[in-house]
Order: structure tokens, then C-alpha cells, then sequence
């Protein structure tokens, strides 16, 4: 299959035409000079200073010419080639090659030496012997074209057509900045014989031989010879054999003419040619030529494995995330066209933060719980506590283009500008952030509110000022369950995810204090870049989040209030070994111990007795906390928790954000709703479990928070204490 960029010009051939009948006369000589003039600068110059002495004298002979010769950029010296980036997960596994061009650029000493010199006895047999214009080449060129009433053979040295290629390189993508350098024209022919005849003075032939290998055109979109070997032959340059080096040294003059893979016959023929020329120059003998023109093409052909779209086992969306890291991190580049530069221009190693085997647990997780086809999708955030790197990062649709296979490209784990969606409402997983801000402002653990069924959203005040509920009527919150009325205080408010128990507690210290918390745990927006709003409902989980935002949330309490902004790189090297500065992981305690332990031993509740979560314990009995979260109207569940060496956020709901998940089939069960304990809580589970297991079991920091003392109650007959606490003796929905 042709690549889809513009290949580079072909390189001339010595290996011309047939000959015809000559008619020879001046005039025929001229016009057939001024047409090979497209194939050779020198023929032009020759022809400019001989028969159209005009055009000569402004030519190689002019005094500014002449001065510029000193001024040739460096990039034909040493050019920026575009090659393939690596990505690899913490374990050395590659993920996916990335690449605008598929390049490796290898020494002369690791190339075959039998692909160099078949590459110079097919194109330029005496390279070594002239300078940057082959006069006998030109001579004998147009001698034969003359003969021939066509101008079908070159004269440009491998020099001279290392030069265009340089300049077609540096063109890039633009097809028509392609097309400019591509333009036969006398000019530009001048031009690049001045940088030929620089380079002859400032690289040795060698040099120019390995550039030239490098950046050439192969067809099939492999450029240079380390990327054709690959993708013809499945190995590595240095390891082709003669007739190998010959298949490919003569694919350079019509790549898509001489492909192996459409047109076998053409390209033996071609080889063969090769064969003779290497025989002719005295490369080969007799005998080695012979057993080379006997072997089979014996292809071994490597289709194009370019981009994230070619990661295994669900990595793509991870892969595309530290695509959008290299492009947007200042650490990278300090404008946007540095960094957009340094990943197109590539040659990168990248090795990542992914744990396959982390990774492998999430994705089980996703694909084993909701089908692909399924009106819903869940996706899935690994990271790890104390360092803030994403070891997985999953999702139930794969990554791809086809919406026919429920396809898609978009992150739905990450916020828009890094590749994902608008984010979903987390619901209750929320709260916990409130409880922190109230912890930190001075509120006991122990704090209670009356919390009754239904509550009017009262006044608050904001950082800019005061928050009125003014809609009328006025707008009002209830909790789940029509038995669900306090007093409660934090612990069993949480475990039952009360939600006027936290509207009370947003009164009593502030959205300004629960938006200031939330910036501490690295929420400035919503996941679609649109500030946060001070409202009550925030505290709810009202402003759209992604997973990875939430799963560091719940890493922040992890690690005892440590929280650190989430990492995907671990370092970057060159091809040639040089380490690339990579964004240092950012850490910071942002709240006190003490809150962080009381955390702990609120969200462990959650999971435990009558908790939200208590079905959602995991092998061996490990100590777990976290928080269930539903959305309004069911269009988005949650579940977010961690145990001290991971913190895990999933997400259930319709990819667009718009399917109530009520009278649902979810895996082929049928489900009258979905709740954050009975929805993305066994995917939680399940991956948790997949995870951890064989790793060594680690306890949460607790605090000691005592339960409330039960108060009489003067309904009993005989005065008996109940407590207010206590979760209703009717049926409770799992999901607050």
C-alpha cells in the first residue's frame, strides 16, 4: 500500500533506455538538451552556458552565486530527518510507534554493506570517483537521449538527489511547500548543485552515502533503508542478503513500479538488474550473482504499524494521553509549534508509567462487565497514591475509527483538552471533598446536622460573595429515601451519602472553602475547561469530572493528603541515547494528617455494615475506602476508592452523557436502575482484585471517631434508646 505523503523524488538511474536512431543536428541537440534539463541541473547549466548564453550568464557564473556557496544551511549537512517515536509501558513492553514518516536512522555501521554499494552501482556507479556533477554522466546522458529522441536518462548525482530530498524533507506535510521543491526548473536546479558542490567540500563521500540511505523514499511509507528492511523483510538492515540489498536499492528510481508485494515480477527483474550492475563495477562475482538471481524475493512483509490506533490491549487511549502530555507541557517545548515539532519530528523513546499488567486488570474489568454494544460504556482510572503516576487507564469501547465496531477516539477518562469528553457528573463521589474542606476548616469528625428529608438550598457565601437560592418556587434538595431524615453526623452521613446532611455543612463553612478545596486536590475546572461554579450543588457532584481527575481525588486521600499532579512519562530518550527533560511529578501536602486519617476512616465506612459500598469487598479482606456517586436521573454512576498502594475511579453511563439508566440491559441483565454500588462498583471491584493480587496487604491510617451517644426515645413504651443513626428498618436504595 502506498504511503499517503508525498514520497521523495527518485534517484537517477545509469542504467538507461534502449537507444534509437540518432538525428543529431545542433538544433535537435539543444531542444532535447532543454528537455533533460528536468533531470539534470548540470545539462541545464551546460546547455544555459553553451547554447543559450543568456541564460548562462546569469548562472553558475554570477557573483553572487559564487559568494553563496559558503552559506548552505546545516540542515543538509546533519538533516532533522523525521523518524518512528517508541512508547513503552514501566515494563519495557511497546505499546505503539508513532511516526509522520516511518524512519530509523542508523551509521554507516549499521547498514549492509552490500546495501550501500548496490545502492551506488545502481544510481551513481562512479560516486566515488567525481565530485558533485558527473561530467561523463552528463556527456553520456545526453549523447544517448540525443539517439534516442527523448531525454528518458538523468545525469543529477546521488549527491545532487540527496540534496532534493533534503529539501523535500524539510517541507514536510505541506503538499504544496512538496511540490515547490519537486519543481524542475533552472533555478532551483542551480541552486541545489551549489549546496551539492558545498557538501562534496564539507562531508565525505561516506557521509553523504549514509544520508542519502537514510532519508530516501522505499515505498510502502518506509523511509530509509532500516524502515524498508522492516517492512519488506522483517529484519534489520545490517542483516539482508545480497539479493535483498538489491531488491531494495532498486525500488529507489519507481517505488511504486518496482513494489514487491504488487508487482513480484518487476521487482525480480529489477533486483536482477541490480545484481548486474554490482557485477559490472566488480562487487560481486560471478558465482555470487549467480546464487542472488536464483533466490526468490522471499518477502517477509511488515504492514505499516503506525499510531496509537495500533496499541494492544486497550492502550490506545493511554497512548493518545501522552500524545496530548508531549503537545501540551511546557516542559516539552516553550510554544506550542516546539512541541507540535519535537513529536513530529519524532525519534523518541518514551517510556511510560503504564503497568501492563495494571493495565490488563482495568481493561478486564470494563470489557467483562459491559459489552461493546451496550447502550452504556465504562471507563477506568488506575494511579498511584504518594506519586500521582496513571498506571491504567481502560474503557469498554475500543480505540479506533469504525462506528460500525462502536469505535471511537475520544478518552472518555481524561478532559477534553487532553483528548476526552465534556466529563459526567460524579454524584455523590463528591462529598468526601466537602468533608475535607470542613475537617480542615476546624469541624469535628463527629459534626452533626439535622439533615432532614428535604431542605430548601440555604444562602451561602461565596470567595466573591453570597449565594441566594432566589428561583421561585425555591429550589429544594431531597435525599433518596423518604425515611432518610437525621440528625446524622459525618460518618453515617457519608456511609448513607445523605444529601442534606451536606448542603448543611456547605452552609456552615462556605463554597468558597469547598472550591479552595477542590483546587488543592487539582480541580480549577470542570473537565471540559469551564470554571467551576459556586453553587450548593457542587457539593453534590453537579460539574462534570473524568475519571482520571476523580481517581487522583481518591489518591490524594490514599496517601494521607499528599496530593500530586498525575504523571504518564517516566523518561524520554533520543534514538541516540540522550535523555529529554520530562515534567517532574508535582507533590504537595494540601491537607493535614489528622483530616487525612479521619477520611480514611469516614470513606472506609462507606464500605463496611450499611455503607453504600458494603457488597464491594475485596479478596483476602483488604482494608478498603471509598464513595458510590450517582448522577441526577441515573445518566452517570461512580465508583471511586483505594486502598493505600492504589486508587481506582470508575465511570458508568451513555458516552454521550445521555442515557438514563433506568429499565436497562447492562451486559445482557436486565436492571429497573443503576446505582454506583450495583453499577461501576463490581467493575471496581473486579479490578481492584485483579490488581492487587500476590502484592502484600497494607492497612489505611484510621482515626478513632466515636459513634454518637443514642438518645432516648419518648416513642418507645418502655423509654428504649435508638440511634439516630441507625439506617431505616424499611428497604434503603444503594446509592444515596
Amino acid at each position: 500500500m502506498e504511503s499517503n505523503t508525498t514520497p521523495p523524488p527518485t534517484g537517477n538511474s545509469s542504467d538507461g533506455a534502449e537507444p534509437r536512431p540518432a538525428r543529431n543536428g545542433p538544433v535537435r541537440l539543444a531542444r532535447l538538451g532543454a528537455t533533460f534539463l528536468g533531470g539534470s541541473v548540470l545539462s541545464g547549466a551546460l546547455l544555459a552556458g553553451l547554447v543559450l548564453p543568456a541564460v548562462g550568464a546569469i548562472g553558475l557564473t554570477a557573483k553572487d552565486t559564487a559568494e553563496s556557496f559558503d552559506d548552505i544551511p546545516d540542515d543538509f549537512k546533519a538533516p532533522p530527518l523525521t523518524q518512528a517515536t517508541q512508547i513503552f509501558d514501566a515494563k519495557g513492553g511497546l505499546i505503539a510507534k508513532v511516526y509522520e514518516r516511518d524512519r530509523t536512522v542508523l551509521n554507516a555501521d549499521q547498514m549492509s554493506p552490500y546495501m550501500r554499494q548496490a545502492q551506488v552501482d545502481i544510481e551513481d556507479a562512479r560516486f566515488y570517483e567525481h565530485g558533485a556533477v558527473d561530467l561523463k554522466g552528463v556527456l553520456r546522458a545526453l549523447s544517448k537521449n540525443a539517439e534516442s529522441g527523448t531525454a528518458s536518462q538523468g545525469a543529477s548525482t546521488l549527491t545532487q538527489q540527496y540534496v532534493k530530498n533534503v529539501n523535500v524533507e524539510k517541507a514536510g506535510e505541506n503538499r504544496d511547500a512538496v511540490l515547490e521543491a519537486q519543481r524542475k526548473t533552472l533555478g532551483r536546479k542551480i541552486q541545489e548543485l551549489k549546496v551539492a558542490i558545498k557538501l562534496e567540500e564539507d562531508l565525505t563521500k561516506d557521509q553523504i552515502l549514509t544520508n542519502y540511505l537514510n532519508i530516501t523514499f522505499y515505498g510502502n511509507g518506509a523511509y530509509g533503508v532500516e524502515a524498508a528492511s522492516q517492512r519488506y523483510f522483517s529484519k534489520s538492515n545490517k542483516d539482508l542478503t545480497i539479493a535483498e540489498a538489491a531488491t531494495l536499492a532498486g525500488l529507489v528510481q519507481n517505488p511504486s513500479q518496482y513494489d514487491p508485494k504488487l508487482h513480484p515480477q518487476a521487482a525480480q527483474k529489477r533486483r536482477d538488474t541490480v545484481i548486474d550492475k554490482m557485477v559490472e563495477n566488480k562487487h560481486l562475482t560471478a558465482d555470487q550473482a549467480k546464487e542472488a538471481k536464483a533466490a526468490p524475493l522471499g518477502l517477509n512483509y511488515l504492514e505499516p504499524q503506525n499510531g496509537c490506533i495500533t496499541a494492544k490491549a486497550g492502550m490506545g487511549f493511554f497512548c493518545d494521553y501522552v500524545r496530548h502530555v508531549v503537545k501540551q507541557d511546557p516542559a516539552f517545548g516553550k510554544s506550542a509549534d516546539d512541541r507540535k515539532k519535537l513529536w513530529d519530528t519524532g525519534g523518541l523513546n518514551i517510556y511510560t508509567t503504564l503497568d501492563p499488567d495494571k493495565q490488563a486488570a482495568a481493561q478486564n474489568a470494563v470489557t467483562s462487565n459491559v459489552r461493546v454494544t451496550d447502550s452504556v460504556s465504562a471507563a477506568a482510572t488506575m494511579v498511584e497514591p504518594g506519586t500521582g503516576k496513571i498506571l491504567a487507564m481502560a474503557q469498554t469501547r475500543p480505540y479506533g475509527l469504525d462506528t460500525s465496531k462502536n469505535q471511537t477516539v475520544v478518552n472518555l477518562n481524561v478532559d477534553a483538552s487532553m483528548g476526552g469528553g465534556n466529563g459526567f457528573q460524579p454524584g455523590s463521589t463528591f462529598k468526601p471533598i466537602v468533608a475535607a474542606a470542613a475537617l480542615e476548616a476546624g469541624l469535628p469528625p463527629t459534626q452533626e446536622y439535622s439533615s432532614p428529608n428535604k431542605l430548601e438550598y440555604p444562602t451561602m457565601k461565596t470567595c466573591e460573595g453570597t449565594w441566594k437560592n432566589e428561583t421561585r418556587p425555591k429550589t429544594v434538595v431531597p435525599n433518596e429515601s423518604a425515611s432518610e431524615k437525621g440528625p446524622y453526623q459525618l460518618k453515617m452521613a457519608m456511609a448513607l451519602s445523605v444529601n442534606t446532611y451536606f448542603v448543611q455543612m456547605e452552609q456552615e463553612i462556605g463554597l468558597c472553602a469547598v472550591k479552595q478545596m477542590a483546587n488543592k486536590f487539582g480541580i480549577s475546572t470542570r473537565a471540559s475547561g469551564k470554571p467551576l461554579d459556586e453553587v450548593p450543588a457542587m457539593g453534590l457532584g453537579v460539574e462534570e469530572m473524568s475519571p482520571l481527575t476523580m481517581a487522583n481525588v481518591y489518591a490524594t486521600f490514599a496517601a494521607e493528603g499528599k496530593h500530586c499532579s498525575p504523571i504518564a512519562i517516566n523518561r524520554i530518550t533520543t534514538v541516540d541515547g540522550k535523555d529529554v527533560p520530562v515534567p517532574a511529578g508535582r507533590c504537595e501536602q494540601v491537607f493535614s494528617e489528622t483530616t487525612a486519617r479521619a477520611m480514611n476512616t469516614v470513606l472506609n465506612g462507606v464500605t463496611e455494615n450499611n455503607g453504600t459500598g458494603a457488597a464491594l469487598s475485596l479478596e483476602g479482606n483488604r482494608q478498603i475506602a471509598g464513595k458510590t456517586g450517582t448522577s441526577d436521573h441515573k445518566k452517570a454512576a461512580w465508583f471511586s476508592g483505594y486502598t493505600p498502594q492504589l486508587a481506582t475511579s470508575v465511570w458508568l453511563g451513555g458516552p454521550a452523557g445521555g442515557v438514563e439508566m433506568r429499565n436497562i440491559t447492562i451486559n445482557g441483565k436486565y436492571r429497573t436502575e443503576v446505582f454506583g454500588a450495583d453499577g461501576p462498583g463490581p467493575i471496581w471491584r473486579d479490578a481492584m482484585n485483579q490488581a492487587l493480587r500476590g502484592t502484600p496487604k497494607q492497612s489505611l491510617s484510621m482515626a478513632d471517631i466515636p459513634d454518637p451517644t443514642p438518645k432516648p426515645d419518648p416513642a418507645g413504651p418502655s423509654g428504649a434508646a435508638t440511634s439516630t443513626d441507625a439506617p431505616s428498618t424499611g428497604p434503603s436504595s444503594p446509592q444515596r
